[in-house]
């Protein structure tokens, strides 16, 4: 059985662009600026959710890579972990290796989704999101596409919404409020991911296209600069097979993380699988 695509919204084709000529954070490559033309597609108005990703697999008995490995990367802020973490050096101790951790027991043995069943499914890498775009007869978005459908076009705005930054008080997406890492204040309603379909969508009609889960694209990630650490990260970059994920996500916050931008964007080696990762589906022409 095969599956069918799901609320896909068609985008006319033409002249639009990819990045910014006033990029917050440079050495992520987020400009300058380039002018690009696209043929027409449709996207997905949301992520692919934890229903549809365990229908798949029980349609075909995909094996994720995180299931395969045996482990993969989950958040956790609780003191006593943050603090083992830091003793043993890492750098990022709000992330730990956990075994048995893959898309239906995301924290690991124990954790379940039932609850989840329509929030985006993470723990997938980028060959497990390929994967299931070939099942719906799709494809991962460009990066050039997921922006042009994140601004609602070619217009030029900070965020899907407009420009206006969010706060406590003006909540537009799924981000983190507090003190990273050690308190959220869960204003927005959510500690982790938030349902797909959650907060309002923009112009077109996409959701969460900023915060709540980092979404794969189809491109490998480059840094458009002949800066010799652009050249030095570009190098490394090619050297995993770094993808760029676009949205930012609920770990993002403005002193941290100010990835929820539309220009923003993330490297990651394409068998990578997290707890704050995630995909939509893009499709060849303009109707589905």
């Amino acid at each position: 059985m095969r599956g069918a695509p799901q609320d896909a919204i068609a985008l006319r084709g033409g002249k639009s662009h990819v990045g910014t000529n006033a990029p917050v954070l440079p050495l992520d490559g987020e400009g300058p600026e380039r002018a690009v033309t696209l043929a027409d597609f449709a996207l997905e108005a949301t992520t692919v959710t934890n229903a549809r990703f365990a229908q798949f697999v029980a349609a075909t008995g995909y094996v994720t890579e995180a299931e395969r490995f045996g482990w993969s990367a989950v958040f956790f802020n609780t003191p006593d972990r943050l603090r083992s973490a830091q003793l043993a050096g890492s750098a990022l101790p709000w992330w730990h290796r956990v075994e048995g951790a893959c898309w239906n027991q995301p924290e690991g043995p124990g954790s379940a989704i039932a609850d989840r069943l329509d929030h985006p499914v993470v723990q997938v890498s980028w060959a497990d999101a390929n994967a299931f775009s070939d099942w719906v007869g799709g494809r991962l978005p460009s990066e050039a596409e997921w922006e042009h459908a994140a601004r609602g076009g070619s217009q030029r705005q900070r965020f899907p919404w407009g420009d206006a930054e969010p706060t406590d008080a003006a909540i537009f997406c799924n981000i983190w409020q507090g003190q990273f890492p050690q308190h959220n204040l869960e204003t927005d309603g959510f500690l982790r991911t938030a349902p797909a379909r959650s907060f309002a969508p923009n112009a077109l009609g996409f959701y969460n296209m900023a915060g709540n889960v980092w979404e794969w694209t189809r491109d490998p990630y480059r840094i458009r600069s002949n800066a010799r650490t652009a050249k030095a990260r570009n190098e490394q970059a090619l050297a995993h097979a770094d993808k760029v994920l676009k949205g930012g996500s609920f770990l993002c916050h403005v002193s941290y993380c100010y990835r929820y931008r539309i220009a923003a964007r993330m490297a990651l080696s394409p068998d990578s699988a997290t707890s704050n990762t995630c995909f939509r589906i893009a499709y060849d022409g303009g109707t589905r």
